[in-house]
């Protein structure tokens, strides 16, 4: 695995899990974790629970004994580990989005299309698709239970760099995030909300905003990591491998603290058509004060109503249009029963699960299709098709919230 902060805590919390809890035909052995600071990747592979650790990437990409790349990485490397894992004839998974651009996008899938036909396997991680409400979101919306699908609406919001003196972190550089709020949690529900209907956006108009254009620079750093006030590290959100921390006072000759631009947007806010013809609404924010992960996904069709709230991630609310006129209301599904998606390797009913069960699930997913040489999924011509809505999203906002129609990815893309 390279990276060993937010993403790489939550990765290594699954692999360490997937075999005690699943019965899988094959089993993980986390051979090596890599960061750039040999301190404190030392730390986290002992802390993490990983046999050994090192300095360079490449040497994961280069040894026989790894089958697996694991990367966790800000977006800007992405492209270069993934296409170097892949020639090396190993199996990658990549954190989402896939890329920081669109061309890095498409050369990322090519590879992975070649790399397929040597008989390695990739995926892009979008865990929210693992969380067992959306997965039974999906069924329903499979089994037709909502009938034509009118109206999908979906936000995302946060509150972590409300703060105008919260430093400025890679989250917040384009140059290594790509975007921001956009492309950090609206790839999220970009692709949950394909997912679950099976229906592409395929057209959208968009607005984006950066509401502090101007933030301190941690000192003694590149602005890449960062502490406040010397309490410790920020939270996963604005810390990266290997760069170690800052005591976050960052000034210039004692004149107080030096800035740096905000070269991404704070909050992105979009309409959209779907390809069957549905509306739908979307809004990214890392503003939304009191908001800490509130992700809500409501889909509205002729038979009735689904709806996801992050926040009560064991529940789904569904409403059946179906049912006589007296008996219509909302009703609150526990998802907790074995025969819910995933559940049945957990608890009793009635004991949910949290966060981290979804990277869980993702691995079982993962290690599964590798082992049996299937295709696992959200594949990375699906991740790229969420790269092309980004795009598009990017587009419409510079164009002055001018229509702006999806680039086709490739010819068959499988949600």
């Amino acid at each position: 695995m390279v990276g060993y902060e937010f993403m790489g805590a939550a990765h290594s919390q699954a692999w360490r899990t997937v075999n005690r809890v699943f019965e899988l035909p094959a089993r993980v052995r986390m051979a090596r974790i890599c960061g750039r600071n040999a301190g404190k990747v030392a730390d986290a592979a002992d802390r993490l629970g990983w046999d050994a650790y090192t300095t360079d990437w490449r040497d994961l990409v280069a040894s026989d004994d790894i089958d697996v790349v694991d990367i966790c990485t800000p977006g800007d490397s992405h492209a270069e580990i993934a296409l170097a894992a892949l020639a090396a004839g190993k199996h990658v998974i990549c954190e989402k989005p896939l890329a920081n651009t669109v061309a890095e996008a498409r050369e990322m899938t090519a590879a992975a299309a070649t790399a397929r036909a040597a008989g390695a396997r990739s995926m892009c991680g979008f865990n929210y698709r693992r969380v067992p409400a959306v997965a039974l979101m999906r069924q329903f919306v499979a089994e037709g239970r909502l009938g034509v699908l009118r109206h999908v609406r979906a936000a995302y919001l946060q509150d972590w760099i409300v703060d105008p003196q919260f430093p400025l972190v890679w989250r917040l550089q384009r140059d290594r995030a790509g975007s921001g709020a956009l492309g950090d949690i609206g790839a999220h529900i970009i692709d949950l909300t394909q997912y679950v209907t099976g229906q592409r956006i395929t057209g959208v108009s968009a607005v984006t905003e950066t509401f502090v254009k101007e933030r301190p620079l941690p000192a003694g750093s590149s602005g890449l990591a960062a502490t406040v006030d010397g309490a410790g590290p920020v939270d996963g959100h604005g810390s990266v491998d290997g760069h170690g921390s800052v005591d976050g006072h960052g000034s210039v000759d004692g004149h107080g603290p030096a800035t740096g631009a905000v070269t991404v947007d704070d909050a992105a806010v979009f309409v959209a058509r779907l390809d069957d013809g549905a509306l739908a609404t979307y809004e990214a924010s890392r503003f939304a004060t009191g908001r800490k992960n509130a992700l809500r996904v409501e889909i509205n069709g002729s038979l009735g109503t689904v709806a996801f709230d992050l926040e009560r991630l064991n529940e789904l609310e569904f409403y059946d249009a179906t049912r006589p006129t007296a008996e219509q209301g909302f009703s609150r599904i526990l998802v907790t029963e074995a025969e819910h998606p995933y559940l049945s390797a957990w608890w009793p009913p009635g004991h949910i699960i949290g966060y981290e069960h979804s990277f869980t699930h993702q691995m079982r997913d993962f290690v599964e299709a590798v082992a049996t040489g299937a295709d696992p999924t959200p594949s990375f011509a699906d991740a790229l098709q969420v790269q092309l809505v980004l795009d598009a999203v990017t587009r419409s906002a510079e164009l002055g919230s001018r229509w702006t129609e999806v680039e086709p990815a490739l010819a068959a893309l499988a949600v």
